[in-house]
């Protein structure tokens, strides 16, 4: 006497079709990003703004002083005073400035690691309870196809 086979197919067939598909999460993951990426353009954005303020002060600061080399003097030893005071508040503006931008990529650096910081957190959080939703939901769908099971043997 044969015994009949049982069909597997239609089991997995049927368990497939009862395990939730939830596309909720991968569209948070993208709402996530978008806002992080935006938070990280502002934060980009910003130092560059910064940067820039502090590269026209300079510029202006270098040309209203040039003024005084450029001016017509009445001793060739004038011209030599003039170069150097010129060259000397060159080398103290520049060493302010790059101050300056040292503050600038110090700050735009420490909220980059902030908020790299919380967004981690943040998608750990999330993860932790997607995997354990996805956890339940699939037990779930596995003892329904297992007690399904022996019915559709018999």
């Amino acid at each position: 006497m044969a015994k009949a086979t049982q069909d597997y197919t239609k089991i997995f067939t049927d368990f497939l079709g009862t395990v939730p598909t939830d596309f909720s999460a991968v569209q948070d993951v993208f709402k996530n990003q978008a806002v992080l990426a935006e938070k990280l353009s502002k934060v980009a954005l910003t130092a560059a703004e910064q940067s820039a303020e502090i590269s026209s002060k300079w510029t202006k600061d270098t040309l209203s002083r040039l003024g005084s080399v450029t001016k017509a003097q009445d001793d060739a030893t004038a011209y030599g005073k003039a170069a150097t005071d010129f060259a000397s508040f060159s080398m103290e503006v520049a060493a302010e400035q790059m101050a300056a931008f040292a503050e600038v990529a110090k700050k735009a650096q420490t909220e980059t690691i902030e908020l790299l910081l919380a967004s981690g957190k943040e998608a750990t959080e999330e993860a932790t309870a997607a995997v354990k939703k996805a956890t339940a939901d699939v037990t779930a769908v596995a003892k329904k196809a297992a007690a399904a099971a022996p019915k559709a043997a018999a």
